[in-house]
């Protein structure tokens, strides 16, 4: 199963239009994960048409956008149960990342999806895979815009970044 990982979208403030180099890649995925901060809940509606869409709100986002996906949530996909958050406070002072492995403190996850703070990351802790996609339209220190690409293949997931430079 090949998943798509979008955050911080922040259109139409960001960007007028979903970027080529996004919209391309998720033509080509089974499932897509929005981490918060669409601003626009009209975002939802282009991202279906490329594939399904499941995802939570951002620190950005409106009562409408809360009241459809919520805040957190765990969903299961081929068997690998993956954590949605957005990252922001109140948890920790600990960073996105730490806010994000607060959330789900307890709870049984094989992957927590975080974004907030339009930074890239990846890595493993106590064998969760902690990923934030970075921003498709916002790249603010970064030096390229990014989203995610997981593959989940035999109950193991895996996952890269992509990265490109206009967000056209």
């Amino acid at each position: 199963m090949k998943i798509g990982v979008v955050s911080d979208t922040h259109l139409p403030r960001s960007a007028k239009k979903l970027p080529q180099a996004l919209v391309e890649e998720l033509r080509q995925v089974d499932q897509i994960l929005h981490l918060g901060d669409w601003v626009a809940l009209e975002i939802y509606d282009l991202l279906a048409e490329l594939a399904p869409v499941e995802g939570i709100a951002g620190n950005n986002d409106g009562q409408e956008i809360i009241r459809r996906f919520g805040e957190q949530k765990i969903v299961t996909l081929d068997g690998v149960r993956i954590g949605l958050i957005h990252g922001h406070a109140p948890y920790s002072r600990k960073g996105t990342d730490g806010n994000a492995l607060l959330a789900f403190e307890g709870q049984e996850v094989d992957c927590i999806l975080f974004g907030h703070s339009h930074q890239p990351l990846m890595r493993r802790e106590n064998g969760v895979l902690l990923f934030n996609p970075g921003s498709p339209t916002d790249k603010r220190r970064e030096k390229q815009y990014s989203f995610g690409i997981l593959d989940i293949e035999d109950g193991k997931i895996s996952a890269r970044h992509v990265f490109y430079d206009s967000k056209e």
